[in-house]
């Protein structure tokens, strides 16, 4: 797949072509998952900003039909694994297995070694359930994730372009689950709460869903045109007093900083990484072009902050104590920021 050079600026047919597209990949998606408006736009800031997304909830709510309708609407390969207790690294990375070379005459009888590829080597990989399996698996997605590489015994392995995590949990307060370590809480570009549906969205699910009507996704990109769409989301301009602005919003989530509200002093342990002023600035340029905008604005970076922060923030025990929300925190330090 051929790569966006270094120093691409869209024109405005790629920019048209953009908003065309995420358009129609909006509405394929919100006419087989019903009811989750707000989760599929934010997995859509994820995907065209190029990051990796864990989606929240509890059981039922369509997580996984979300993951398989977009892999269906991208014409991507896709690879879902399902986490459990047992789960191996080896299990999704994949492994090196003695094989008979039965295709070459001359070598009859001999074995030699072969790398068996695991589930991560697709474009869209489905974490199911992903906190249900152990630290040291949780682990293997690790280097796939951040480094876009697999390393087996000696050698280290390309994953396909584009790659996309997208892992889907369990509230942790279920029995049975494993919490995921910051350090890899901190590799999702977003975590996007999916709530449960109101009375009207769960009457349209009984008439998509128990029937005789199959709904499937129509294609509507493949791989190369979502790396062109990734490439003209990156190009959108950020003035720099919304870099400012951003840098402030991560700040304030520090309680060690002079500009941290007095929520944040009170219950915040750790604040945000450089990775979340990462994700507030890809995602916020990806919503612009969404709007129908080719700059970022004060609303996108508000708009993103909650996906982009809510699980990069580390509460201490009285906030747990009081059961204070990561929302709660980013609402104060919005307005703590905005009042300056």
């Amino acid at each position: 797949m051929s790569a966006m050079p270094q120093n691409f600026e869209p024109d405005e047919a790629a920019i048209a072509t953009f908003m065309e597209t995420a358009q129609r990949l909006e509405a394929e998606l919100r006419t087989i998952v019903v009811g989750q408006e707000r989760v599929i736009r934010e997995l859509l800031l994820a995907l065209l900003a190029g990051g990796h997304v864990l989606l929240e909830g509890v059981p039922g709510l369509g997580k996984t039909l979300l993951v398989r309708t977009l892999a269906d609407a991208l014409t991507l390969k896709f690879a879902r694994i399902q986490f459990t207790p047992d789960l191996m690294p080896a299990d999704i990375v994949g492994t090196t297995i003695v094989t008979e070379q039965a295709d070459n005459p001359a070598a009859s009888g001999k074995r030699a070694f072969s790398f068996q590829p695991g589930p991560i080597f697709a474009n869209i990989v489905l974490a199911d359930e992903v906190n249900r399996a152990t630290p040291k698996t949780q682990s293997a997605l690790l280097e796939g994730m951040q480094e876009r590489t697999v390393s087996v015994g000696d050698r280290t392995r390309q994953l396909p372009q584009p790659f996309f995590v997208l892992a889907t949990q369990n509230p942790l307060e279920m029995e049975g689950t494993y919490p995921l370590p910051e350090a890899q809480l901190d590799r999702f570009l977003l975590k996007i709460m999916v709530n449960f549906p109101k009375a009207e969205d769960l009457m349209r699910i009984i008439d998509t869903t128990v029937g005789t009507l199959s709904l499937q996704a129509k294609a509507v990109a493949d791989g190369e045109q979502l790396q062109q769409m990734i490439a003209t989301a990156r190009a959108v301009p950020v003035a720099t007093h919304i870099k400012e602005q951003a840098v402030r919003l991560l700040l304030a989530t520090h309680p060690d900083q002079e500009d941290a509200p007095e929520k944040v002093r009170q219950f915040v342990r750790y604040g945000a990484s450089p990775r979340g002023l990462q994700a507030l600035i890809t995602t916020a340029k990806v919503r612009a072009l969404l709007e129908g905008r080719y700059n970022v604005s004060l609303e996108d970076l508000h708009a993103v902050a909650f996906p982009a922060l809510r699980h990069r923030l580390v509460l201490n025990f009285d906030g747990l104590a009081d059961g204070i929300t990561p929302e709660e925190l980013i609402e104060a330090v919005i307005e703590e920021v905005e009042a300056e």
